[in-house]
């Protein structure tokens, strides 16, 4: 059974960012809205806008989501998405999109275990790292 990984968005930006990794990763996405929930299923106080549900499935790889529901807009901490690219022109393509705009935190290179890998949380506050199959040689 896999492991979904599901973020919660500030901001009411969760449609911006799930659309946004649609562009970057292309794929089928989903969004629930609130206002497409029954009164009694809404989350108190939650705008009719305010996505309930985002799924995005490409590839082998599914990433769901939520506007924050407690809109306190903290930093997501102590976890990071990892997307493993098949080469390093892949990684830089999806390294370079998804920090626009967003923070550094490790530019893409070379390390020990990777002829690619990198660091970021994109202008969502979504924390990233962008890593290179370990069968492609072309940075050695």
């Amino acid at each position: 059974m896999p492991v979904i990984p599901h973020v919660f968005i500030s901001g009411g930006q969760c449609a911006a960012a799930f659309e946004r990794y649609r562009d970057i990763f292309g794929g089928e996405l989903s969004l629930t809205r609130s206002k497409d929930a029954p009164p009694e299923a809404r989350m108190p106080g939650a705008s009719e806008d305010s996505v309930m549900h985002a799924e995005l499935t490409f590839g082998d790889s599914r990433i769901m989501g939520a506007d924050d529901p407690t809109g306190d807009g903290g930093a997501m901490t102590g976890v990071a998405l990892n997307f493993v690219a098949p080469d390093v022109d892949a990684a830089t393509e999806v390294f370079e999109s998804l920090s626009a705009g967003g923070q550094v935190q490790m530019p893409l290179g070379p390390t020990f275990w990777s002829p690619g890998f990198g660091a970021c949380v994109d202008q969502f506050g979504v924390p990233w790292m962008v890593d290179t199959s370990q069968g492609d040689s072309s940075a050695s």
